[in-house]
């Protein structure tokens, strides 16, 4: 079978096989992998899947804990060139799109998995009841974030291939789009085939091995008693991520000049407590103290949307960008109406990724909430705002579950979600038509 696999395939799968003999296999991250997922990590090596990229990240953090880092920087080079072949002789293949996109289904279930977890756990620590096991919970709390920084990157990774499928589609056919689009009438409405790239369609069985593999764990709640010493970064370097612009950023993003004077002119007492916090941040991850570190991240995440961008920016200044990250996922829970508005501050300071993202991980809330805030902002007048926060849920929820926004007052939101699917794409306008027809909505 070996011999009829693409042979960067097999040349990665030898890779990984000679890279795995230089690490201790039941120790740091390669024990975890080991360990969670076994069939995963057996068939990265048989060549048939190649692992995600953090995953090879991981290893290499392990072979630098043994080796040196100087070891395992000179490695990453060769790593990643041979990984990135491996990704395109799979996706080469027939059937591989569907294939992404049945993963990307099942990785963004991950995600909103450990998001969950997460944010349930981060309440039990910052007020533990009496007798609780902290030091438990505070592992359970680094296994979640963990998980959900794995399956952010992977959702990355798996979208930045589609989205390469599609262009490569595209340029074998110029003249595709030449055509005009055939008359479309509400009553052949069918859903499309594939399903858009940033949404999939409908859920498909789940995959055992690479759609889970190696460290995310959704069926079972618990984690390994430990975490390895030193977590690999968690961003693929080539995720493709699409400038920002439109509705989903609620129409705030201000000209580069503009948004330096936002900032210049913010009032000396907020950059005091801003350098303040993140000074105790720094002291508390230095000293250790991760639980602490966490809980202080949850109270930043409730300051004035306004002081987001400056603890953006202290925060990578002091090397603690992946605890912006987590801020970021932290001000996603966010009640819908602040959410929006801390989207609109990232946004006018230039930060219009981190908007995006905070929208996208915002609208993962039950759907019917979505719907309930969209109401409130209209009735206070905020039509822009309720606009962005649909905007972000068409896009990134699936046409089924974005049709139950409109259980909240179907009147009034079934037209605007219709509006913002437009703004998406025709596919997914017809794809909400069907959704809400099914869900007995009339149009």
């Amino acid at each position: 079978m070996a011999d009829r696999l693409p042979a960067r395939m097999r040349e990665f799968a030898s890779y990984l096989d000679g890279l795995l003999a230089r690490l201790d296999q039941g120790a740091g991250w390669c024990g975890v992998f080991w360990q969670r997922d076994p069939d995963g990590m057996q068939a990265c090596l048989d060549g048939r899947e190649a692992p995600p990229w953090d995953v090879v990240e991981a290893l290499l953090e392990d072979l630098g804990g043994m080796y040196g880092r100087a070891t395992a920087t000179a490695e990453r080079e060769r790593a990643r060139a041979l990984h990135a072949a491996a990704l395109g002789a799979h996706d080469a293949r027939p059937g591989a799109r569907e294939d992404l996109a049945d993963r990307l289904d099942v990785m963004l279930r991950e995600r909103r998995y450990a998001a969950e977890r997460h944010a349930g756990l981060a309440r039990l620590l910052s007020a533990p009841a009496p007798g609780t096991d902290t030091d438990s919970l505070r592992t359970d709390l680094a296994w979640a974030r963990d998980d959900h920084r794995r399956a952010t990157a992977r959702c990355d990774e798996l979208r930045a291939r589609i989205d390469e499928l599609d262009r490569s589609a595209a340029l074998s056919s110029p003249g595709r789009d030449a055509a005009p689009a055939p008359a479309r009438t509400p009553a052949r409405v069918v859903p499309p085939a594939p399903a858009p790239a940033d949404t999939p369609a409908a859920p498909r069985r789940r995959r055992r091995g690479s759609a889970r593999f190696a460290g995310l764990d959704a069926d079972q709640g618990a984690a390994p008693a430990a975490a390895p010493g030193a977590p690999a970064p968690m961003t693929p370097d080539a995720a493709v991520r699409r400038t920002p612009r439109g509705a989903r950023f609620a129409g705030a993003a201000q000209p580069a000049e503009a948004a330096a004077g936002a900032l210049a002119s913010a009032d000396e007492e907020a950059g005091t407590e801003v350098a303040g916090a993140v000074g105790r941040l720094a002291r508390l991850r230095a000293e250790g103290r991760s639980g602490e570190a966490h809980v202080l991240l949850v109270e930043l995440a409730a300051w004035p949307a306004g002081r987001l961008p400056l603890l953006a920016d202290a925060l990578h200044r002091s090397g603690l960008g992946a605890d912006w990250a987590t801020l970021l996922w932290e001000s996603a829970a966010l009640p819908a109406e602040r959410l929006v508005d801390a989207a609109d501050a990232l946004a006018a300071a230039g930060r219009d990724t981190d908007a995006h993202r905070m929208l996208l991980q915002g609208v993962a809330r039950p759907a019917e909430q979505i719907g309930a805030a969209v109401l409130r902002l209209d009735g206070e007048g905020r039509h822009r705002e309720a606009r962005a926060l649909l905007d972000a849920c068409v896009r990134a929820r699936p046409p089924q579950e974005a049709a139950r926004c409109a259980a909240a007052g179907p009147r009034h939101l079934v037209p605007l979600l219709l509006e913002a699917a437009l703004g998406v794409s025709e596919e997914r306008h017809w794809d909400l038509v069907h959704a809400l027809r099914v869900a007995g909505h009339t149009l």
